[in-house]
C-alpha cells in the first residue's frame, strides 16, 4: 500500500496517511476539521543506488556472486592479470 501526503488548504495542516490505491482520497483534517484536505504529488520513497543490488539480490549459490564474473571478464579482456601457471603451448606465440 502507497503512503499519500495530503495538505489541508485551509489550514496548512499537512500528514502522510497509508491507504490502498483504490480508496477516496480524505476530505476532512484531522487538526481543523474542515473539507480543505487535498492529496499532494510527491517524490517516489525508495533511491536506486550501489553497486547492482540487482544482481545478487535473492539468488543463492554460484549465481550470487555475479560482479565477480564481470571483473573476471573485463580482466581476460586486456587488463593486469596474473601469469597463468598452465605451460605454454608449443608453437603458440608469446
Amino acid at each position: 500500500m502507497p503512503i499519500y501526503e495530503y495538505e489541508c488548504k485551509a489550514c496548512g495542516h499537512r500528514m502522510e496517511k497509508l491507504q490502498k490505491i483504490s480508496s477516496d482520497p480524505l476530505k476532512e483534517c484531522p487538526a481543523c476539521q474542515r473539507e480543505g484536505l487535498e492529496r499532494l504529488v510527491s517524490a517516489a520513497g525508495f533511491r536506486l543506488a550501489g553497486g547492482g543490488w540487482y544482481e545478487t539480490d535473492f539468488k543463492t549459490g554460484s549465481k550470487k556472486n555475479l560482479a565477480a564474473d564481470g571483473q573476471a571478464a573485463s580482466n581476460a579482456s586486456g587488463a593486469k592479470s596474473e601469469p597463468s601457471s598452465a605451460p605454454a603451448k608449443k608453437g603458440a606465440a608469446a
